[in-house]
């Protein structure tokens, strides 16, 4: 029962083929990374609810009377500020006004409207405008506590402390493991969706419906935090594995394989929206030699695909050299669209040097990229690449591909050093 408290997870995301060419209707394959966002919920009794993020810089925490009036809209009634009380759980003059009657208009299908962001932010002393991590986060807890439990009933009170093995702004779907990890937990804690995991069970996972909701609430907060999400990286979040996107459409693949890799950040900051316009730019004026380029990454993604499904069934050591190539290829043609970068192709030349294969992932222009282990490469040629990785000035894990979504977990089933974080912090 989750009124022990519970601990959940959910993956964040890479992209396996298919960036930038999605945009253009191409087809697009994303996988669940196996560095995961973590959420330990704990009932407290101080009639409050708080909120804890550690690696952002996150520590609030509200009165539910405070909460449940901001749901309500107030129905005109004033409230008396307390100037002890601490900012943020204060009312603001802005408690009072007709937009709040916007407020209770909450629902999974509904985005978050500008005059209810607006109002969130005033309440929580967030500035109009602000982008860094710890204000979107507590945007999308505030949005996401009150839309939930407007509809599925009053959260009760509760310490949520959250902390993730994935990096912030690199592309890999850290906002959409946070929100998939919010909507599970609050769900789970208003009663929308059962806990179902039993005594002696290591892990648990929901039904496919309970899972659709979960879902749809997360992509409610990456639309706090980002505005006009793909709904991609919540999808991964949520079901894991690998799913193919094309045109809106998101198409969770059956079965995948799960896949070593390592996974490296070349910390070379980007804008993607900037890339994008650039691919756009370079298509507009070579359309005959640039469309071509589009159409074969779009090949690689669906050859890519049936690559993965085979492997399912029957995981040969001889599907490597098979997407080995792939990896080559989709590098090449990222690079002839213009979203290289001199940083991703030293990670190619280095992991290179010790019989790996790299492409970027992501938005490139620098960012991270993906490098595919076989089952029989040693730990030494690992760790020798790793090394050679981290003395250019790169972050460089080892990880896995077609990592499982959102999960409920005991705590006999988590790592040592994701214990102590959910005890310690």
């Amino acid at each position: 029962m989750w009124e022990r408290g519970l601990v959940l997870s959910a993956p964040g995301k890479a992209i396996l083929h298919g960036e930038h060419a999605v945009v253009h209707g191409k087809v697009a394959l994303a996988v669940a990374l196996d560095l995961r966002t973590f959420l330990r919920l704990r009932t407290c009794a101080e009639g409050r609810v708080c909120v804890r993020l550690p690696g952002v810089g996150v520590l609030r925490s509200w009165d539910i009377p405070s909460l449940q009036a901001l749901r309500s809209g107030f129905a005109g009634k004033r409230w008396e500020e307390d100037p002890a009380a601490p900012v943020g759980s204060r009312p603001c003059p802005c408690l009072n006004s007709p937009l709040l009657t916007s407020i209770a208009d909450f629902g999974e299908s509904k985005p978050p409207s500008v005059e209810q962001l607006d109002t969130l932010r005033e309440f929580a002393g967030i500035a109009a405008g602000a982008t860094a991590p710890e204000s979107l986060a507590t945007l999308a807890f505030l949005y996401m506590c009150l839309a939930i439990s407007a509809k599925y009933g009053d959260v009760p009170s509760m310490d949520i402390l959250v902390w993730s093995e994935l990096p912030t702004g690199a592309g890999l779907g850290s906002s959409a493991a946070y929100t998939v990890c919010l909507a599970a937990a609050l769900l789970s804690a208003c009663g929308a969706v059962s806990c179902l995991l039993k005594e002696g069970e290591s892990t648990a996972r929901w039904t496919e419906e309970e899972l659709t909701l979960i879902n749809s609430w997360a992509f409610q907060g990456e639309r706090v935090i980002h505005g006009n999400p793909s709904g991609v990286d919540n999808a991964v979040g949520t079901w894991g594995g690998a799913l193919r996107y094309q045109s809106g459409k998101i198409t969770p693949l059956k079965r995948v394989p799960a896949l070593r890799i390592l996974l490296t950040n070349t910390n070379v900051p980007r804008s993607t929206k900037v890339l994008v316009a650039g691919v756009k730019e370079k298509i507009l004026k070579f359309p005959a030699i640039m469309n071509p380029v589009l159409d074969s990454i779009d090949a690689i993604s669906q050859e890519c695909q049936s690559v993965l499904e085979v492997m399912s069934a029957n995981p040969s050591p001889e599907h490597y050299p098979v997407l080995e190539e792939l990896f080559d290829i989709n590098q090449h043609h990222l690079n002839v669209i213009g979203v290289g970068h001199p940083s991703l192709d030293r990670l190619c030349r280095v992991t290179a040097s010790h019989g790996l294969h790299s492409k970027l992932t992501g938005a490139g222009g620098g960012g991270c990229g993906i490098t595919l282990l076989r089952p029989d490469t040693s730990a030494l040629a690992v760790e020798a690449a790793k090394r050679d990785l981290c003395a250019c000035g790169f972050e460089c894990w080892e990880t896995s591909i077609g990592a499982p979504g959102v999960t409920l977990h005991s705590s006999s089933s988590l790592k040592a050093e994701v214990l102590h974080a959910l005890t310690e912090s």
